[in-house]
């Protein structure tokens, strides 16, 4: 990505156009495994967000005293630095969650976003650039992370954000919504085939929605022409 890039599209990169986990379909492991509800899917998010701004910024710093022969295993190194530090922390503050999210908070060493955006921009550009880029892309996967787990928890179960009070405490218990006991949920939403089905959605949107986004601006370019000769037309 060219450094001359403005911040505001490093963030809609993030958000929207470029979202690794609906374009490039990127690390598809937790957010298949994890996202069986809305708690479990922000938990992973905000974690994979902290290494990914993290070891951008660190992988910046550094990018101009890292041969090209051992860039990779440093990139290595570093995430998963990080990836330590996370995961005492989550076992120190959020043991509950901790223990639902178990082997996957280790496996964000090898999560590709965040390997593909230390290759990909970090190691390109300016540690303001890198950080606001980690950030937009943590982000964006967390939106997805917590829509998809949202989606099939609350199909499958009838609830969102069940458990909140694990990560967010009586606010947690808050937000949480339930259809009641009596509700027959769709077990298949909470099942392995469920992730992929809702994530076929979701990506089917995004896709539509781009389409409908482009196909208005080139009515509205091509309207523009016309609006300018109308005049001249007429005299």
């Amino acid at each position: 990505m060219a450094e001359q890039q403005s911040y505001l599209d490093i963030v809609r990169d993030g958000l929207w156009n470029n979202n690794q986990s609906l374009v490039a379909l990127l690390g598809m492991c937790p957010l298949l495994a994890t996202t069986t509800s809305a708690t479990n899917g922000l938990g992973m998010g905000i974690a994979t967000t902290a290494v990914l701004t993290m070891s951008n910024v660190v992988v910046s710093l550094i990018r101009h005293l890292v041969r090209p022969e051992i860039r990779l295993p440093v990139f290595v190194l570093i995430i998963a630095s990080f990836v330590t530090a996370v995961d005492l922390s989550m076992q120190a503050w959020f043991f509950e969650l901790y223990k639902v999210l178990g082997i996957f908070i280790p496996l964000i060493v090898v999560n590709c976003i965040i390997i593909g955006r230390a290759e990909a921009f970090a190691v390109k550009n300016s540690v303001p650039r890198a950080a606001v880029d980690g950030l937009a892309m943590g982000v964006g996967m967390t939106l997805v992370l917590m829509v998809l787990g949202g989606l099939r928890e609350f199909v499958g179960q009838g609830t969102l954000f069940a458990q909140g009070d694990l990560m967010l405490g009586s606010f947690g218990k808050a937000l949480m919504l339930s259809l009641g006991a009596d509700f027959q949920g769709a077990i298949l939403a909470i099942l392995p085939p469920g992730a992929f089905i809702f994530l076929g959605l979701l990506i089917a949107l995004k896709n539509l929605v781009d389409k409908r986004v482009r196909q208005r601006e080139a009515a509205r370019t091509a309207a523009a022409p016309a609006a300018g000769t109308a005049p001249q037309a007429a005299g």
